[in-house]
């Protein structure tokens, strides 16, 4: 099938191109810059302008596929609340051109939307609209495209990594590098579940091609790796101390960061696994990708 992916240029993106490409689909690409657009035209792919909140531009990249993988996301943490919004609002734009059609449509969450509570097991079937995490407005809006028929499932992402890029750790080690010191909150026990980017893209195309309409799919390797471990991993890398930090102090010294980094939430992937047959085969878990960080 022609498939219209967003996020197509982002660092998901350029796993889930070749995997499409590679299992015989075409696909469709937006890129907001010439930059992008050469990146996607020597991945494969064809060329759509326009960015996430050029919300014709969604509308008409979703009329000419087949299906729509949604990757895109505005990924500003000084204005979380805000980008979240943007988000609903292109998901149901898209939703808008596939009303009355069988094509299918893939929009990312986080694995946080599956945390019953503090520290419980993120697992598929739990959904709430009201969860205090902002993302929720990514699964409301699937839901409203949803009730007007629409083919939508969810894949929920906890933090995708490799040798080079590791979800929210990535900036984790920003802040480290500009602090001088690797730190977590309290007794750094919370934990994040983490998977290889190459496990989690074809995820993407399993749901696209057998996933059932209104399920949500966990990319999920790693069930939860714990706050300190990741610390302990980035002072290794840049040679400096591993502090705690009391909770009152996460935001300033993380910034927008500093809504996440104390969190605990560990994720299941065992329904996923059981209705898609994904299966992560990638050797490298978290700490091993930032024991071997390129950034380093």
């Amino acid at each position: 099938m022609r498939v219209f992916v967003t996020g197509a240029t982002g660092f998901i993106g350029s796993a889930v191109i070749p995997d499409l490409i590679e299992a015989g689909h075409q696909v469709l690409g937006l890129a907001r810059s010439d930059a992008g657009a050469a990146s996607l035209a020597s991945a494969g792919a064809e060329v759509h302008r326009g960015d996430l909140e050029d919300l014709e531009s969604l509308r008409r990249g979703a009329a000419l596929a087949d299906g729509v993988i949604h990757l895109g996301f505005i990924h500003d943490f000084s204005r979380f609340q805000e980008v979240c919004e943007a988000d609903r609002r292109a998901i149901e734009a898209m939703g808008e051109a596939l009303v009355g059609s069988d094509r299918p449509l893939v929009v990312t969450s986080g694995t946080g939307m599956g945390n019953p509570g503090p520290g419980q097991l993120a697992t598929e079937d739990h959904y709430d609209p009201d969860h205090a995490i902002p993302r929720a407005a990514s699964e409301v809006a699937a839901e409203a495209v949803a009730a007007r028929g629409v083919r939508v499932s969810v894949v929920r992402l906890p933090q995708v990594h490799d040798q080079l890029k590791h979800g929210l750790v990535t900036y984790s080690i920003a802040v480290a590098r500009e602090k001088g010191v690797s730190a977590y909150i309290g007794d750094g026990l919370n934990r994040w579940p983490a998977v290889h980017l190459l496990d989690a893209a074809p995820l993407y195309r399993l749901a696209l091609e057998n996933g059932t309409p209104g399920a949500r799919y966990h990319a999920v390797a790693e069930e939860g790796i714990p706050a300190r471990a990741i610390a302990e991993a980035i002072g290794r890398g840049l040679k400096i101390p591993v502090v705690a930090l009391p909770p009152e102090k996460a935001g300033e010294h993380f910034g927008g960061l500093g809504y996440f980094v104390g969190l605990d939430m560990p994720a299941s992937s065992e329904l996923t696994r059981r209705r898609l047959g994904w299966r992560p085969t990638q050797q490298a878990g978290m700490i091993d990708d930032l024991d071997h960080a390129r950034c380093f």
